[in-house]
């Protein structure tokens, strides 16, 4: 696939993989990116994943068309990414590997054989030339690795982004990009928010007119959209005005009250509502939804005198990607000594920036007639100002 006149994208689609690190769910699959730069010396950035390895190297030798590349660049060192440098080495003799000098490091962590003599280790707002092209090394420790760097081609004003603007699902799936950028960015980058922030002003000082991501699709249109999605999430700023309600329950009795709240809410204006069954609902998507709304409700029973294990889970991972700046309500149910509001407000309490609604609702086993002006106290905190 030609980028620009002399960018070539040589990434491979995997749609074999069910999980991607091991616990995303990727439906639609996912892209392991690569791409090579023609010019007086051939640039390849990044490999691919070993699950690609023969159908990267095809696409690779495919476009190069004969040719020999001069240099590898490492962005990141995870294995989706660098799993071939080893291959690309043993295959191109001569080629040099540019990478940072924490990449450098790594290396003897993930293979046997020693390359170094062949690594040009690069500095941030370092350049090589390539002839035409000439690419300038930013350093981008911890999106979401300390090794990771990203590059700016002055040429065709593009940013080689690493794994900063990716998304779940193969490129040759139809899909809304927001949706799966944001499964991808709260769940695997979201905890490093100040180092994206960072990152952001940097490149907020370039002509960028293309972003070339590890994962998912080249962007090129509309590229204030991106940034600007990039920006509100890593700031950790509400994306919309509503509501996410998050319930676990074990024989349906809070699930009946999270859906008279729901219709109560709905009643009252709220723009909007998203509810999700934490025992049953994709966890990354539940991640995804909490950071996408400004106000949450979660609404979980007590067991073994403590917390439902999904919805712990689900605390465990918001406090884990620095969930902050939102508004949350509580409910509990208990068919007798109700702890589950105790523990989800011990564990919202230590997040930072968050404030929880005074009104508690506690519901005994089943919901009642009388409980309701409880879930209308609640409804008409959560929406206040």
């Amino acid at each position: 696939m030609k980028i620009t006149e002399n960018i070539y994208y040589v990434g491979v689609d995997d749609k074999t993989l069910d999980l991607f690190e091991s616990q995303y769910i990727v439906p639609n699959g996912i892209s392991y990116n690569s791409y090579i730069v023609f010019d007086d010396k051939i640039t390849v950035f990044d490999t691919a994943d070993k699950r690609a390895t023969d159908k990267w190297f095809a696409n690779l030798e495919n476009t190069l068309n004969g040719k020999i590349p001069d240099y590898l660049v490492v962005s990141h060192m995870e294995p989706d990414h660098a799993a071939n440098i080893i291959n690309f080495c043993k295959k191109y003799d001569d080629a040099k590997v540019i990478m940072s000098a924490k990449a450098l490091s790594m290396m003897p962590q993930f293979f046997d054989e020693d390359i170094s003599e062949r690594c040009i280790v690069v500095k941030d707002n370092e350049k090589i030339s390539t002839g035409k092209h000439e690419f300038t090394f930013i350093m981008a420790p911890m999106i979401h690795w300390p090794e990771v760097m990203v590059t700016y081609d002055s040429y065709d004003k593009v940013l080689f982004s690493a794994d900063a603007f990716g998304k779940f699902g193969a490129l040759d799936t139809d899909e809304d990009w927001t949706c799966e950028a944001r499964r991808y960015y709260f769940n695997i980058v979201g905890k490093y928010g100040a180092q994206v922030q960072v990152l952001l002003k940097k490149a907020a000082e370039l002509n960028i007119k293309t972003i070339c991501p590890l994962h998912g699709p080249v962007l090129s249109e509309n590229l204030e959209f991106y940034i600007n999605k990039y920006n509100i999430w890593s700031s950790y700023e509400p994306e919309d005005d509503g509501v996410f309600i998050a319930y676990s329950s074990i024989h349906g009795n809070t699930r009946k009250a999270v859906e008279k709240l729901a219709e109560i809410l709905k009643e009252k204006g709220a723009k909007k509502i998203q509810v999700s069954d934490l025992a049953r609902d994709d966890m990354a998507e539940n991640i995804e939804d909490a950071f996408r709304y400004d106000k949450m409700i979660v609404a979980a029973c007590t067991y073994d005198g403590g917390l439902f294990p999904c919805m712990e889970d689900f605390l465990n991972h918001l406090k884990a990607k620095t969930y902050r700046n939102r508004k949350v309500g509580i409910i509990e149910n208990g068919s007798w000594g109700p702890m589950a509001a105790k523990y989800m407000k011990k564990y919202l309490e230590e997040m930072k920036d968050i404030s929880i609604c005074e009104k508690i609702v506690t519901i005994k086993s089943a919901m009642k007639e009388s409980d309701v002006d409880q879930l209308n106290a609640l409804a008409d905190e959560i929406l206040s100002k």
